[in-house]
């Protein structure tokens, strides 16, 4: 198998998304096969719900590589968990770092099979947000994507959008997506950081209330 930007690239977005999930069974407490299966679901969703659209095999079952990083995952919190405990924020920052990436290889990926650029930029957020979705939603936790006091889909929209313009205009390279992950990531935590969100489209509460009745 040759070892391409685009793998190593793919395979760290698997470990940090598989790192968030593992740190998320730890706070649940679960045991390190629960660990195991949180990580393997976040890190690897986003990617065989991709795949699947895509009618292709998913790469996390044709390639047994990609086994390894929710493995190390499970193993590094099992060990470290402890001192990890003493950074509450940890978790999504690997998460922000796994969204990064996988926005940026999602959409690159289903350029490469052929698709429409408008396609293959949904598929990119897809990539992004579908593991962390599964995540929460297997944790029995309020899912991240759609916290009304957080940005998680805007940047990886602004990610698969950006890279995939690139690529339309010929400009495409390893070293654009890895520009462009790291704009993402930084774009993310600093959105963390400052609390930024979008405003919500709320209906008055007595609307509902007359609605109902």
């Amino acid at each position: 198998m040759d070892v391409t930007w685009s793998l190593i690239l793919d395979l760290l977005g698997t470990f940090f998304f598989a790192v968030s999930g593992s740190l998320l069974a730890a706070r649940r407490g679960f045991d390190i096969v629960g660990s195991l299966l949180l990580g393997s679901l976040t890190g690897l969703g986003g990617g065989v719900m991709r795949d699947l659209v895509l009618g292709v095999t998913p790469t996390a079952f044709a390639q047994p590589i990609y086994l390894i990083p929710p493995l190390a995952a499970a193993v590094l919190v099992f060990f470290f968990v402890r001192p990890v405990e003493r950074f509450p924020r940890l978790l999504l920052v690997f998460d922000a770092a796994g969204l990064a990436l996988f926005c940026t290889t999602g959409a690159v990926k289903a350029l490469e099979l052929g698709m429409n650029p408008v396609a293959a930029a949904l598929l990119g957020v897809m990539t992004g947000v579908g593991g962390g979705l599964l995540r929460d939603v297997v944790a029995n936790r309020d899912p991240q994507l759609f916290n009304p006091r957080d940005l998680y889909a805007v940047p990886a929209m602004l990610g698969a959008a950006s890279i995939t313009a690139l690529w339309v205009a010929g400009w495409y390279g390893p070293l654009a997506e890895v520009l462009i992950a790291a704009l993402v990531f930084a774009f993310r935590v600093l959105s963390l950081r400052f609390k930024w969100h979008i405003p919500s489209a709320a209906l008055d509460r007595s609307f509902g209330d007359r609605a109902d009745g």
